[in-house]
């Protein structure tokens, strides 16, 4: 390809080489904060000991009421380890009126008479189990017990406790529904309550389409790195047989970041660094933030993409070849410029309505166009720092997600995916997608950092082979992207079979892409070109042309 367009395609629209550092910022923002889980955790489990009588798992509870004979909230709370397990349909709940204790902590016993009601009691005084078995003598059928806080608690049983033979569910409410239900009875209603806790599919339809669309992102990702790649060689070689002595890295020199081992290693401290920090300052504010930093490369991802995707056209070939000069970013293309009010308004709109039920498809677009132009700019060129690359992250991903709750108390990967504290439905650094057949809806996630790091290592492996010119069979990129396919997969199988608790992504995807990768190459005898130069050796286009002429002579 010559000319304009191909500068188009295999360059970018924003000036790579004067704003290297920017770039840099947003790619390591986006990855930060998303090595982690590939599914949001609803009930993370406490340290809680377990003995018998008090082994159930923690589930959360739902409980639809009846004010007055009307259908009123549904209310959600969290089980208890101790106490006999709740229906999982809602069709074999009993409704059951709901009674207030008296004293309202049901320390002692109460004063008023109980015929299978529900009783509600507060927290506090006492311990969780000495309510229930005080609540279970006096006749009451379940115990809801709310939190002297807005927000669920894990409910126990201490060391020393013996009497656990409980015969009545257990269920812990936030203090703002305990508030509204007093003030229901205080005012002489009659409130009706049922308490089921539905269970979760085996697999959601959700995680096949966010499977496919990590594999997908990376399919497309690579195919435009590898086609630069290819393209730059080609024009290297053209100036090399024009006399001029230039290397392929001075083509693209203001275009690529080539990452080395020493990055590499920083890059996964100070992502740790950053971590933290989210973790420390996690709060509304800091999410607006990180939306802002967000909309800044969705911008710049989906006007790269639209550009490079419309300059294949002919229609659009004209003005992808004409350019003016604007104060501060040099030349643009007036495609660019065509492009690039429709690619802010898109993400303006986003950022303005991103708390809608729909807006997770927005927030999907541009974060695949930011992962593939991440992928443009951040190049790994051989496997050693592929390697090492991939190496720290597995260890930052395992050591946030499990090691990390030792030290805090809880899992800071997962706290800040969630986006804890913030009052928003987690960070925007995450591809998303709602939960189809969930009764418990929520979003089936997956980190930027999950696609984009392995990612770097697949697209290398196909510049390799077109730069080689390997057939896909006699490649590796076909080998390393099904391993990637493979590694997620197994992912999300951990994912279900840990119930819905996050998994760290990179624990199952590097051993995957990366021994793949490793173990294809030493058999096949490449490894020290993959390890070392990253690309094979081609003959000057002198000799070739010499050699040529040679043979026709003969």
């Amino acid at each position: 390809m010559e000319g304009a367009l191909w500068k188009e395609l295999l360059g970018f629209q924003f000036p790579v080489g004067k704003f290297k550092s920017l770039w840099l910022f947003v790619a390591f923002l986006t990855l930060s904060p998303g090595f982690g889980s590939a599914g949001d955790i609803v009930h993370p489990d406490a340290k809680a000991p377990s003995k018998p009588g008090c082994d159930n798992s923690f589930v959360l509870v739902k409980i639809p009421t009846w004010v007055d004979g009307v259908e009123d909230t549904e209310y959600v709370g969290v089980g208890a380890r101790f106490g006999p397990t709740l229906e999982s349909k809602e069709k074999h709940a009993n409704k059951s009126r709901l009674a207030l204790a008296d004293p309202p902590d049901c320390c002692s016993t109460p004063k008023n008479q109980l015929t299978g009601e529900i009783i509600m009691v507060h927290r506090g005084n006492c311990s969780f189990t000495t309510k229930s078995n005080i609540a279970e003598a006096a006749g009451a059928s379940a115990i809801l017990i709310i939190n002297n806080r807005t927000e669920l608690f894990k409910m126990v049983c201490e060391e020393n406790e013996t009497d656990l033979d409980i015969g009545i569910p257990a269920v812990m409410l936030p203090q703002d529904a305990g508030t509204t239900l007093e003030n229901y009875m205080s005012s002489n209603a009659t409130v009706l309550l049922q308490l089921y806790s539905p269970k979760r599919p085996l697999v959601d339809v959700a995680e096949v389409f966010l499977w496919l669309m990590a594999v997908g992102t990376i399919l497309c990702a690579s195919y435009w790195s590898a086609w630069t790649a290819r393209e730059a060689a080609i024009e290297q070689d053209k100036l090399l047989k024009d006399g001029l002595d230039v290397h392929q890295e001075d083509v693209c020199a203001s275009k690529i970041v080539n990452i080395n081992v020493t990055s590499a290693v920083l890059f996964v401290v100070a992502a740790s660094c950053f971590l933290i920090m989210l973790y420390k300052l996690m709060s509304f504010w800091f999410i607006e933030v990180l939306v802002v930093l967000f909309c800044i490369g969705g911008v710049e991802g989906l006007q790269t993409c639209l550009v490079a995707l419309l300059s294949c056209f002919r229609w659009f070939q004209h003005a992808a070849d004409s350019s003016v000069n604007v104060p501060f970013f040099g030349a643009v293309s007036y495609l660019t410029l065509i492009v690039a009010p429709f690619c802010i308004a898109f993400t303006v709109v986003w950022a303005v309505y991103r708390r809608i039920s729909f807006a997770w498809i927005g927030q999907d677009i541009l974060g695949i166009a930011l992962i593939i132009t991440v992928h443009q700019i951040v190049h790994v060129p051989n496997l050693k720092v592929g390697t090492v690359l991939l190496s720290c992250a597995f260890l930052y991903d395992i050591f946030w997600v499990f090691v990390s709750k030792y030290w805090f108390d809880e899992s800071v990967m997962i706290v800040v995916a969630r986006g804890d504290g913030s009052g928003e439905d987690g960070i925007p650094m995450l591809l998303k997608i709602p939960r189809m057949f969930d009764p418990w809806g929520g979003y089936s996630i997956i980190g930027f950092g999950d696609i984009i790091l392995p990612g770097l290592v697949v697209a290398f492996s196909l510049r390799y082979d077109w730069l080689a010119k390997k057939t896909l069979k006699a490649g590796y990129f076909v080998w390393a992207m099904t391993a990637y396919g493979l590694g997620l997969f197994v992912t999300y199988v951990a994912l279900n079979m840990m119930d819905g608790h996050g998994q760290p992504a990179l624990l199952y995807i590097v051993p995957f892409t990366l021994g793949t990768f490793l173990a294809l190459g030493k058999k096949r005898g490449d490894l020290k070109i993959l390890w070392t130069r990253g690309e094979p050796e081609r003959p000057c286009p002198h000799l070739q042309l010499q050699s040529s002429q040679l043979l026709h002579q003969q």
